[in-house]
């Protein structure tokens, strides 16, 4: 899918910050139960991700209903199998004809392209299988030098920021050090890294990684 085209406004990056990183981020810390903790997970992520698209959110039931029905998928496919500790494992990609109807399942009713883009997005996240060396996508120059996942328009189309959806580092490293690999990776204008950062590394989106790769293993 294109970036989702929208006229930069700061006021949607502020409340997306808030809500991975801010006053919204602490009550998800605390979480202890994998049953209540994956709802709230989602729920957080969604927010978020309209948020940084200047939509405002559905309400707390509909939200919650489809991080529901993106449970129950989860519950009857099973995740993708977890990798022993000697297993690189390879990247993977969920086909479309395979996620496409996975993904409008979980959007349910929603009208907004932007509630779809996400269901589309986490079912692609619970469902790619797992690796362990990244595909560096999130420092790749293209042909203008620039790296597309480093330029906030087109990160704001993207629930897992910077960084893919089954991108090793969100398990492997602890906030800080991503950060700062992140941060040395920088190609494009550093001022984007510096008042942006939270938009490109996701600290909600971190914890649903590390949910599902905890839940592959129970």
């Amino acid at each position: 899918m294109a970036p989702v085209s929208r006229p930069a406004r700061p006021g949607a990056v502020v409340a997306a910050w808030a809500l991975t990183s801010g006053t919204a981020w602490p009550r998800l810390r605390g979480m202890d139960s994998p049953e209540r903790d994956f709802p709230l997970l989602v729920t957080a992520i969604v927010r978020r991700f309209l948020a940084q698209n200047d939509h405002p959110a559905p309400g707390e039931a509909e939200l919650l209903a489809l991080a529901g029905r993106l449970r129950d998928i989860v519950t009857e496919r099973g995740l993708p199998r977890a990798l022993g500790p000697e297993e690189p494992g390879e990247p993977g990609g969920l086909p479309e004809p395979e996620c496409a109807p996975l993904a409008a399942r979980v959007a349910g009713s929603a009208a907004s392209p932007l509630v779809a883009e996400a269901a589309r997005q986490l079912v692609k996240a619970c469902f790619q299988p797992e690796f362990r060396i990244c595909r560096d996508s999130y420092r790749e120059p293209g042909r203008d030098g620039l790296c597309r996942r480093q330029q906030v328009e087109r990160v704001r189309s993207r629930i897992s920021g910077a960084h893919c959806i089954d991108c090793p580092h969100w398990v492997a490293l602890e906030a800080p050090a991503h950060a700062d690999l992140l941060g040395q990776s920088w190609i494009g204008d550093r001022r984007d890294w510096e008042q942006h950062s939270a938009l490109f590394l996701p600290e909600d989106f971190r914890a649903l990684r590390r949910w599902l790769h905890a839940a592959a293993r129970r």
